[in-house]
């Protein structure tokens, strides 16, 4: 068994490497394109949805999604937007420090959820400018999906 700080420490190293030189429209569209057709190969239904500043510019449900899909997404990327980190990271945090993920102090469990899935997106030199978050599968697994679509579409090699 890894030491507890070992998955923090990995997890902040993916949030630090997965930049954007810019982030746009245009680049939610086509970074959306990689972890959909990730999620096709695996046969999940995936949910997946990007924001910028606030807004939406992608969204998808893919056939067999279920309806309760959008809210879990909801709010995972509402964690990320509150917290600046990866879902993950604050779920794999409370976890190793003994604590409730499902009880987060200060934060009302139908508005946030620390699972796996929700990812930051940053420009580099610049703080958040949206969030990556997708939903399907167990929380590490859907944070695994969004890091390997991130890879990919920042053509990043090697483990992270």
């Amino acid at each position: 068994m890894e030491p507890p700080n070992t998955a923090l420490a990995a997890i902040t190293h993916q949030e630090e490497v997965l930049l954007f030189d810019v982030f746009n429209n245009h680049t939610a569209l086509d970074n959306s394109l990689t972890p959909i057709a990730m999620a096709k190969r695996q046969k999940p239904s995936v949910a997946l949805n990007i924001t910028r500043n606030a807004s939406v510019p992608f969204h998808h449900g893919m056939n067999g999604t279920s309806r309760d899909r959008a809210d879990w997404i909801r709010r995972k990327s509402n964690l990320v937007n509150r917290t600046g980190r990866s879902a993950y990271y604050v779920h794999t945090e409370v976890k190793n420090n003994g604590g409730d993920y499902d009880a987060l102090p200060t934060l009302v469990p139908r508005e946030y959820a620390a699972h796996g899935g929700a990812f930051p997106l940053k420009i580099r030199g610049v703080d958040n400018v949206g969030t990556i978050t997708a939903s399907a599968l167990p929380g590490a697994d859907d944070h695994a999906m969004v890091v390997a679509a991130l890879k990919c579409y920042l053509n990043i090699g090697g483990a992270l």
